[in-house]
């Protein structure tokens, strides 16, 4: 895989560091973590749900935190205190993991549940109201608005 250089962006750039970090996470994919497995699905036109399969894992064994736009899902599982099995063939995964996501600005965790195996966590993006479009009334005749005359 080839390997991009992007020094002389942060050259010319201010308040940009976000973004240059998530070109070099992507650049890097190769070390990307595939364990555990995950689907992201789009559930209405501004909800999202990200499964994860986490075959084992109890309620108790997972963490979920968002931090600075990113979603972390930690999975820890604790030593059972069943007597030991010989193992014949394992199948399922049993290893702690670290699983991040990027959010975008605006996208907020609103659930989570733990079903059949699978970690289920609801995201829905919020447009603020200063981000959403406005219409703006045209006058005419030459007449101002009123801020406008107030302003004056």
């Amino acid at each position: 895989m080839r390997q991009y250089d992007l020094a002389p962006l942060y050259r010319n750039t201010v308040g940009f560091d976000r973004l240059f970090s998530m070109l070099d996470q992507l650049v890097s994919v190769d070390a990307a973590p595939s364990y555990p497995p995950y689907n992201i699905e789009r559930t209405g036109e501004n909800a999202y749900r990200i499964s994860i399969a986490v075959a084992g894992f109890t309620d108790r064994d997972l963490t979920i935190e968002v931090k600075e736009n990113t979603l972390s899902v930690r999975g820890d599982r604790k030593p059972s205190e069943e007597p030991k099995v010989d193992v014949l063939h394992q199948g399922i995964a049993a290893r702690s993991f670290d699983r991040r996501f990027q959010l975008a600005d605006g996208v907020q965790v609103t659930g989570a549940a733990l079903e059949n195996g699978l970690l289920h966590l609801d995201l829905v993006r919020e447009i603020p109201e200063a981000k959403k479009p406005k219409l703006i009334p045209i006058s005419s005749n030459g007449a101002r608005t009123i801020e406008a005359k107030q302003a004056a």
